[in-house]
């Protein structure tokens, strides 16, 4: 017969990867030292990680990001224009006149 099965309770799981998040270790290190198989660990970060100060949690947050993101190359883009016009500018007015 096999082994028995090993569960764990949804706190557990959330501290787990709460400790995985602050340790600089790698992950299969990490199951290692808790006995933990490395695909179950794999599968409550993928459930469990919580990004607390980044802005991907919200899908309201990442449009806002998405628009910014836009006008920011739409305003890379006026640059890049406006700086090939003074570059013609200063070939133009740089010439030696005869």
């Amino acid at each position: 017969m096999g082994e028995q099965r090993q569960r764990y309770n949804e706190e557990f799981k959330m501290q787990a990867v709460k400790y995985v998040q602050e340790q600089t270790k790698t992950l299969p290190e990490i199951a290692d030292e808790m006995n933990i198989p490395t695909g179950t660990l794999k599968n409550w970060m993928t459930k469990y990680r919580s990004f607390e100060n980044e802005p991907i949690t919200n899908p309201e947050k990442v449009r806002q990001l998405e628009e910014l993101l836009k006008a920011a190359e739409r305003e890379k883009q006026d640059l890049a224009e406006e700086l090939a016009i003074l570059k013609k500018a200063l070939h133009i007015f740089s010439k030696e006149k005869n």
